[in-house]
């Protein structure tokens, strides 16, 4: 029996040998364990139903909880809100996204009953999505900027709502809701696509450079701040290049006064006191060709900066904008200030 078992031993290690000596990439060396493990999951997660096992649910992430009434985030994500009491504030959760993207939303669950018989004109309890931006009746972009009418930027709904996709013109939108009756809410999804023609920006950098091209059509875009701002033009190339030309265009230099002239393609620099560019007052209108136009920075000290690029669709026109958040030292040295 002894010699059995000594036997036995023997030609179990030496089958582990054999194992381990012609398995191909399942081994986990020891020099690079963490990674080499990682491996091994994945590659097994990813033939999972091979095995049949078509039951397991994989673990997803948590939504993020809308807490505020005033929400904002830079974030892609899944959002979610549950009313806790019978508050009946409108509040708004407001999203941003990177100069070159475009916001897509996404109602993944909505239980905003329609009440006072149904009727959501009435507002009584209902969700609005919105293309832009809008703080006391103030929108961004402008209606002298966004391509679309007023009434065509905003949807509102109640109910059970179908599952339809939201895109944003530009890289922000809103999420309007009145739910004044606890445990209501909604959830959604939002993801942040690539813009191949950004026109109308909202600034959420601190420090930052930014291109406003027309793509030689006839169009109006602005760049906003909703910030104090130390503002330098770095490239400036306006009312020059016509299209589809191929000459060389002569350097011009920065010129001013460009409104007072009677030219039509311009950068407007100004400021407003809300998100309504067109209720804004202009302190400069440039035009021109100047390639190394970086001069000492303007200091805006409003709550909001704008540069508009206004183009008549003859010429191929660029403006390129670095801000800076501006400091309390800075704005007591502003250039211009917002009226009170």
């Amino acid at each position: 029996m002894e010699n059995f078992t000594l036997m036995f031993g023997f030609i179990f290690w030496i089958a582990l040998v054999i194992v381990f000596t012609s398995a191909e990439s399942n081994i986990i060396p020891f020099k690079n364990y963490q990674h080499s493990f990682e491996q091994q999951i994945n590659r097994s997660v990813k033939n999972i139903k091979r095995y049949g096992f078509k039951d397991i649910k994989y673990r997803k992430k948590m939504p993020t909880l809308i807490s505020d009434c005033i929400f904002m985030t830079s974030k892609s994500g899944v959002f979610t809100y549950k009313a806790t009491s019978n508050n009946t504030s409108v509040c708004g959760v407001y999203l941003m996204a990177n100069a070159d993207r475009i916001i897509e939303l996404m109602f993944s669950s909505l239980d905003v009953p329609c009440k006072n018989n149904g009727l959501v004109s009435v507002r009584i309890i209902l969700a609005l999505f919105v293309d832009g931006w809008e703080l006391n009746g103030e929108f961004f972009p402008s209606s002298m900027d966004h391509h679309l009418p007023q009434k065509k930027r905003y949807t509102e709904f109640c109910g059970t709502y179908k599952k339809r996709v939201f895109q944003s013109s530009q890289n922000a939108a809103l999420i309007q809701y009145r739910i004044p009756f606890k445990g209501e809410g909604f959830t959604i999804i939002v993801r942040h696509r690539k813009n191949p023609t950004p026109c109308n920006i909202l600034v959420d950098k601190t420090s930052h450079s930014f291109t406003l091209r027309n793509y030689g059509v006839r169009i109006n875009c602005t760049l906003t701040s909703i910030y104090p701002s130390l503002l330098r033009v770095i490239n400036l190339n306006v009312g020059r290049t016509k299209l589809k030309s191929s000459s060389k265009q002569i350097e011009t230099g920065t010129m001013k006064n460009c409104d007072k002239h009677g030219l039509q393609d311009q950068v407007q620099i100004g400021d407003s006191s809300g998100l309504d560019t067109s209720k804004g007052k202009i302190y400069e209108s440039i035009c021109g060709i100047d390639s190394n136009s970086g001069g000492k920075s303007k200091i805006i000290g409003c709550g909001v900066t704008n540069v508009r690029l206004i183009s008549s669709g003859l010429f191929d026109n660029s403006v390129t904008i670095n801000f800076e958040q501006a400091t309390e030292d800075d704005i007591l040295d502003s250039n211009f200030i917002c009226e009170i």
